[in-house]
């Protein structure tokens, strides 16, 4: 029997069209395109003369049996395991709303529906990590988390909704517009991003923010930390 995962690749937009291809090759139809931006901090984008990046992120459902050889195309024609060619991660889906939905996420892809209710979840090496905030708060929170141990990150853009139940039942002021980070960490270092990330942009501070985490299953593309880096 298949799983179902839901696949995010980070790109710079000029290396679209080359992800696009490879989801295409594999029979992934339908797919769903956010701009986005990097993180990098501004003294490092001083630093070498550079602009913040550009992204794109691709999301897409992709059957367990496409994934494997997906993720070596990635590796052979979009050079993923080489650092700034993009990240490709993939978070297990434990639910589809609907015959329809799942016809029309998995067309094109060899799928075979589980039969079983429910599947106990595996320990994952890699987490992502989510955190929405008010606008404007990006590089605090980037900082606060790579004092945790993260790398980079993605930011989109976002409108936040419920302000009226937020100010009724918890007496805070919600911003409208929001600010999406995903970052992709190692499991073992995800408490201490998140905690960092709280203590710096959390409920209480003008950023507001709030953080989760949802195991990542496969991931490619992330440069891995010499020994005496991490140490």
């Amino acid at each position: 029997m298949d799983t179902l995962e839901l696949l995010f690749a980070v790109c710079d937009r000029p290396r679209e069209a080359g992800f696009v291809k490879s989801l295409r090759q594999h029979g992934v139809c339908l797919l769903h395109r956010l701009l986005a931006q990097g993180t990098a901090s501004s003294e490092m984008l001083d630093y070498l003369n550079l602009d913040r990046s550009e992204k794109t992120l691709l999301l897409a459902v992709v059957s367990s049996r496409v994934l494997p050889p997906l993720m070596r195309q990635f590796r052979r024609a979009q050079s993923i395991d080489i650092p700034g060619n993009g990240v490709v991660a993939t978070v297990p889906l434990r639910c589809v709303a609907g015959q329809r939905t799942l016809a029309l996420l998995t067309h094109g892809q060899p799928y075979e529906r589980q039969t079983e209710e429910s599947t106990m979840p595996q320990p994952t090496e890699n987490e992502l990590i989510l955190v929405i905030a008010n606008e404007g708060y990006t590089d605090r929170i980037m900082a606060a988390a790579r004092q945790g141990g993260a790398g980079g990150g993605t930011v989109l853009r976002a409108k936040g909704t419920g302000a009226d139940y937020a100010r009724q039942f918890f007496g805070v002021t919600l911003a409208g517009e929001k600010e999406l980070v995903m970052i992709i960490a190692p499991t073992k270092k995800r408490d201490d991003i998140l905690k960092a990330i709280i203590a710096e942009a959390g409920p209480s501070s003008r950023a507001q923010g709030i953080a989760f985490s949802l195991p990542v299953s496969s991931v490619a593309g992330l440069r891995r930390p010499e020994p005496e880096e991490e140490g």
